[in-house]
């Protein structure tokens, strides 16, 4: 199958699944949710949704159980979404990447911030200090 309709399709889960999650499902269970991305299988029978969630892990875990919950009810938005002969199963799974790249951040700040020890300088710094090779400032011609 052609890669541009399985991105068409992908792009098309991904904003029903977020508009649905977001504007439409009522379980007080489903908060915090941002949907990523979603991967379609190649028959257009299976699709992964990839949610990046907020909070503990027990309220990760309990968000998961009502996304997994409200299933049929996306698939159902999904289906009046897509034209096709059979609408994608979806599977929820969590998006590390969002996690993982806050990680990154915060470890390249902490590197950065410790092989930079010493002080900037300043403009003030700059003009109090004076030439370290004998010569003064206020002569320069050496007169």
């Amino acid at each position: 199958m052609k890669t541009h309709r399985l991105a068409r399709v992908s792009e098309a889960i991904r904003e029903v699944a977020s508009e649905t999650i977001l504007f439409e499902l009522r379980d007080p269970r489903v908060k915090g949710v941002t949907v990523t991305r979603a991967e379609v299988s190649g028959d257009l029978q299976h699709a992964k949704v990839y949610v990046s969630l907020m909070g503990s892990t027990r309220e990760q875990e309990l968000t998961m159980h009502g996304l997994r919950h409200a299933t049929g009810f996306i698939q159902a938005k999904l289906a009046a979404r897509l034209q096709t002969r059979y609408t994608p199963q979806l599977k929820f799974e969590i998006d590390e990447g969002v996690k993982k790249s806050i990680e990154v951040t915060r470890l390249i700040n902490e590197a950065l911030g410790q092989t930079t020890t010493e002080p900037r300088p300043t403009e003030e710094n700059l003009q109090s200090e004076e030439p370290t090779d004998g010569s003064s400032a206020q002569n320069p011609a050496g007169a």
